[in-house]
């Protein structure tokens, strides 16, 4: 076990470094060519940060492994949102841009909606995958079209952090191609480790590789993504905390999850109990961002608090689910009652914030 878990870890510093130096590489490389920086952060990194999870959902897919392979794209969704929107706004309350809530959160809105009406009927197959990839592309194309447009302040920010000066020399190009090199094969070696060390923990703890996906390996491979944003969130760059994490849920369904559903034999099975919560857990937490992102255009620390603590009864409930836990009814209820509840909260916050406005009298 002890040699298991060793596995476990160095597969997952092998996929971060790999996706470090892809993205070191890849952006360095696309700032030389002239693309704008506003263009690398939409495209270049957000996909960079959701390698590991490509490369974990890709080969736990070509193995047969798809609860692995859900898991993974099921856990990181929720984590995304509520565990790193959560904790980058309670070390700094985030301020969110117009278009993250007019269209970005919107369209996660309704790619999470699709995906879980394709699952309905139990499988996510290669039409799905196809269907899910063309989404992708449409998507893709609409940020670039989206970013010719963006406010000085928003190009700005991405220009203080993609755009990095240097002098560029044949053997500077040479170099950023051997990182991108170096990094893809990084992300193939330790997504092998990750998988097989995954696959030997849940036999050996008596689970499912759905809940280790949805658990350590979601966590594991969405590290990228927390590094990203709590650094940006801490440089006051908050587009590029939040947009890192609906960008990366946008992309771990239409990308990951399609390229998954093409590529796995038979496609990838969805468990009942998954359609009965997992795959409505991570709607709702797709949903709840609406009237968060709505009031007063940030998230402040009591949201962001807000968001952290759902996480922790959702991961709580996972594990009891797990064991067949007789608390587990307990758990059930819990839920019952802390869902309804947090929008009553929303509702009331947003009427509270509403009026507040409406005594701030215009200066003169």
């Amino acid at each position: 076990m002890a040699n298991t878990i060793l596995l476990f870890i160095l597969g997952l510093v092998v996929l971060i470094l790999g996706a470090d130096l892809l993205v070191r590489g890849a952006s360095r490389l696309a700032a030389a060519f002239g693309i704008s920086p506003l263009v690398i952060g939409l495209t270049i990194v957000a996909i960079g940060t959701a390698s590991p999870e490509i490369a974990v959902s890709l080969k736990a897919a070509a193995s047969g492994q798809a609860d692995l392979t859900l898991g993974n794209v099921l856990g990181s969704n929720i984590f995304n949102i509520l565990f790193i929107l959560g904790i980058t706004s309670i070390v700094a309350p985030i301020m969110i841009a117009e278009q993250l809530i007019r269209k970005d959160a919107p369209i996660m809105v309704g790619i999470s909606l699709l995906t879980f009406v394709l699952a309905l009927n139990g499988k996510l197959g290669w039409l799905d995958g196809m269907l899910l990839l063309i989404g992708l592309a449409a998507y893709v194309f609409f940020a670039l079209r989206q970013s010719r447009s963006e406010s000085r302040e928003v190009q700005k920010e991405y220009a203080q952090e993609f755009a990095k000066k240097e002098p560029r020399t044949s053997k500077q190009t040479i170099f950023d191609i051997g990182l991108i090199l170096v990094g893809l094969g990084l992300l193939v070696l330790g997504s092998n480790w990750l998988v097989d060390s995954a696959t030997q923990i849940a036999k050996v703890l008596g689970v499912s590789e759905l809940v280790i996906g949805l658990t350590i390996v979601a966590v594991g491979t969405s590290l990228p993504e927390v590094a990203t944003s709590v650094i940006a969130g801490l440089k006051g760059e908050s587009d590029i905390a939040v947009g890192n994490a609906v960008g990366s849920n946008i992309f771990n369904l239409l990308g990951v999850l399609g390229l998954s559903a093409l590529f796995a034999p038979g496609g990838v099975n969805v468990a009942s109990h998954v359609l009965q919560f997992d795959l409505p857990v991570m709607v709702f937490v797709a949903l709840v961002t609406l009237p968060i992102f709505y009031i007063d255009n940030r998230v402040s620390r009591v949201e962001g608090g807000l968001l952290l603590a759902y996480y922790i009864v959702y991961v709580a409930y996972v594990i009891l689910r797990a064991a067949q836990n007789a608390s587990l009814s307990a758990a059930t209820l819990f839920i019952a009652f802390f869902v309804p509840i947090t929008f009553i909260a929303l509702i009331v916050v947003a009427i509270r914030s509403s009026r507040t406005r409406g005594k701030i009298k215009p200066q003169s």
